[in-house]
């Protein structure tokens, strides 16, 4: 993106906020458009901040980080939440994809990794810490081989249901090619096709549409 990114960041612990703010802060491509204590906060700072993407903490009193996502992406579909938070437990990861969150980070990640997450979320792609793809990558392998989908939901076809079912997982383009075995371009089509059906625009939309018709589970 040329224009800078317009970031909120939310984190209940205010050293980690201040930070957080201050290492963005050195990034000439992002702007802090300003911070929140917890989700409430957040949701209250949104109905009057011009913002791209909310780099948002799970654990955290009042309203937690997921329910909070759930909000924004709710009332603010244009915005982008980038999770970012200590823990990367697949209860964790799983509430935050259902709400909405368009990428998921721990906070070993370094300052460029996270740029770079606010950059790719803030162009409507996920973003994954490396260690957070890896276990999502293992997990599609032991999972797209024994799952069937009897009854695909608004006239998907079985292989644009298993195609769906991984976008909700949180795989790439690429990630999903190699778990079909079928060619990327193969993969875009079925997107295409089966974001149509569901009316769909984007991959947080089609992530909220796989757990809320239960073809997703976390």
């Amino acid at each position: 993106m040329t224009e800078q990114v317009r970031v909120v960041v939310v984190d209940d612990q205010l050293v980690v906020r201040e930070g957080l703010m201050a290492l963005l802060g050195l990034a000439r491509e992002i702007d802090v458009a300003g911070d929140a204590g917890d989700g409430a906060q957040a949701v209250e700072l949104l109905a009057t901040t011009a913002c791209d993407v909310v780099l948002m903490d799970l654990r955290m009193p009042v309203l937690d980080g997921a329910a909070a996502t759930r909000v924004i992406t709710q009332e603010h579909p244009a915005v982008a939440v980038l999770v970012l938070t200590t823990y990367d437990d697949d209860r964790s990861l799983a509430d935050a994809l259902a709400a909405g969150a368009r990428g998921f980070l721990t906070k070993d990640a370094g300052r460029a990794e996270i740029v770079a997450a606010i950059r790719a979320a803030a162009t409507g792609q996920s973003a994954f810490g490396p260690g957070v793809a890896r276990r999502l990558a293992e997990a599609l392998v032991g999972t797209t081989t024994t799952t069937a989908v009897a009854e695909p939901p608004a006239g998907l076809t079985a292989r644009e249901a298993e195609v769906l079912m991984l976008i909700a997982r949180g795989a790439s383009n690429a990630d999903i090619a190699e778990s079909l075995v079928i060619a990327p371009a193969t993969v875009k089509t079925h997107i295409n096709n089966l974001f149509a059906k569901i009316g769909v625009q984007t991959r947080a939309d089609a992530v909220r549409y796989a757990y809320g018709t239960g073809l997703a589970r976390p």
